[in-house]
């Protein structure tokens, strides 16, 4: 008899680029959509996967339209329902919301120290706070039975995830290790239950686009 696969096969995948991206907006919970270039970069990557016959049994977004409009080009190309999750939504940017950078850079100047406890801007999520949410996003993830898993999300919320899989806490003034995911970018995470083990397979692989093309 052949044994059941208990393996979690994820890919973590930021949102094509927005307007918010495009424009230098502090997105945060705000609904920016995507550009037409941001639309062409989910195409690409869905044209990729249906070439390598790639296939998943699950996906989830956050309702946010960028991640949304990104999951929806995917899954249509794949035929594959959409689940829509706030717990995947990114920081809360608090009163930066929507902001320019230089215009929220002037009115809430970055102090000298921050520590990762603080809210963000006043009333937005902290570093602990959002490394809180993606421990628990990734809980409520391993909770569903074992499969193959498209998680459609958002830079900060991905970068604060990787480093709760890795063991790394936040750090004040933004040090210590981060996780870059371009726009499109993805991770490719393989998860063990029976041995309790992480396999990180691939790191901001963005090779449906290049930029210099």
């Amino acid at each position: 008899m052949k044994k059941k696969d208990d393996r979690y096969k994820i890919i973590f995948l930021r949102h094509a680029e927005s307007v918010g991206n495009a424009e230098g907006y502090f997105q945060g919970q705000g609904d920016f959509p995507l550009t037409d270039l941001g639309r062409e970069q989910a195409h690409a990557l869905a044209a990729r996967w249906q070439e390598e016959g790639r296939g998943f049994d699950h996906a989830i977004a956050s309702p946010l339209s960028r991640t949304r409009e990104t999951a929806e080009i995917i899954t249509a190309a794949l035929d594959l329902p959409l689940e829509l999750d706030p717990i995947w939504m990114e920081r809360n940017a608090g009163e930066l919301t929507g902001m320019k950078f230089e215009d929220g850079r002037k009115q809430f100047p970055q102090p000298k120290f921050r520590n990762p406890y603080d809210d963000f801007a006043e009333s937005g999520e902290g570093d602990w706070a959002l490394f809180l949410r993606a421990g628990q996003a990734l809980k409520e993830l391993l909770s569903r039975e074992p499969g193959r898993y498209l998680i459609i999300s958002h830079g900060g919320l991905l970068n604060q995830l990787m480093k709760a899989i890795v063991g790394i806490a936040p750090h004040a003034n933004y040090e210590g290790a981060q996780f870059r995911f371009g726009n499109s970018a993805f991770a490719k995470l393989t998860y063990m239950p029976s041995s309790h083990r992480w396999y990180i397979e691939g790191l901001n692989d963005q090779n449906h686009w290049r930029e210099d093309e």
